[in-house]
């Protein structure tokens, strides 16, 4: 068995146990039972998840392959409506955030199980497939470029935060953050986007194309911020992201900037760095080894 996929399986393995606990402790604490379930019937629902969610994580362990995608797609039937009903009556957030996890990682868990590994190139499909730019002006290039900021910052930093600070209210999750969260959030947000203004302007410049995939710039650029550091589009949306998250006083929102990040940094570069070497060759190898991809190093610059 490939070892990818004995992970998958140890995945399972884990979620069993960790639901049988779950429902044992529903059973004897009035506590875990009104945070995670709120006013639901325990009895109706154990009826449904013990067999599908902890039975079948079992049998998913086992190696049973049915049983995986069983568990997997329980649990997203069971985020979605548990969800729904803590937005609607601001009661068991505690189990649709645990839930949500959970369906994540049943996913992540099948692929490895049923693939041995997690095929992390389906993001790269269809509108987001990496095309190189046509010819076209850098005018051109430079306003097509502001208008993926104004569309692509206004949903990842605007519509959708707001729509996760909602939720963490209405689910009774949100945390205190120091008064001072939302000054300093403002500053490194307005730094961050100036970073994020400066690569877009040197992509679509020198880089004869625009960040987005559907249109990749068709010369290597290694000026700008790009001299210090390799992707500093990433960054500064990560950082921007956790900026609006402390605006906002949201750990929802600050958490969906880090999962930003680790979904970009093991899933997404490594296509697009495969990409860039297959067009750039050598010039690009010669890069990567002398440019870091996070942390700027200016001594090299």
């Amino acid at each position: 068995m490939p070892r990818l996929a004995w992970w998958g399986r140890a995945y399972f393995a884990l979620q069993a146990l960790a639901g049988a606990l779950w429902w044992a402790a529903v059973a004897v604490s009035p506590t875990v039972r009104t945070a995670t379930l709120g006013g639901l019937d325990p009895a109706l629902v154990a009826a449904f998840d013990i067999p599908l969610f902890v039975m079948g994580s079992a049998a998913a362990a086992a190696g049973v392959r049915a049983a995986a995608a069983v568990a997997a797609a329980w649990s997203t039937v069971v985020t979605i409506g548990l969800g729904a009903y803590a937005t609607v009556t601001t009661q068991a957030g505690a189990g649709a955030l645990i839930m949500a996890a959970a369906a994540a990682a049943s996913i992540a868990a099948l692929c490895l199980a049923w693939w041995g590994r997690i095929p992390v190139e389906w993001i790269i499909r269809g509108p987001f497939a990496f095309r190189p730019a046509r010819q076209r002006s850098a005018r051109f290039h430079v306003a097509a470029t502001f208008g993926q900021i104004v569309l692509f910052w206004g949903f990842f930093l605007g519509i959708l935060p707001l729509f996760l600070d909602y939720l963490e209210q209405r689910w009774g999750l949100a945390a205190a953050f120091p008064q001072a969260a939302g000054g300093a959030g403002v500053v490194v947000l307005i730094l961050a986007s100036a970073l994020g203004i400066w690569s877009a302007i040197s992509m679509s410049t020198m880089g004869n194309g625009t960040p987005l995939p559907a249109a990749m710039a068709t010369t290597l650029v290694v000026a700008g911020p790009y001299r210090w550091i390799r992707n500093p589009m990433a960054v500064a949306g990560v950082v921007q992201g956790a900026a609006v998250g402390l605006m906002l006083h949201s750990w929802f929102v600050v958490g969906y900037a880090v999962l930003g990040s680790l979904v970009w940094n093991y899933a997404v570069r490594p296509l697009e760095e495969a990409d860039l070497k297959a067009r750039f060759g050598s010039g690009f190898e010669a890069y990567r080894e002398a440019v870091p991809c996070w942390i700027p190093a200016l001594r090299r610059a």
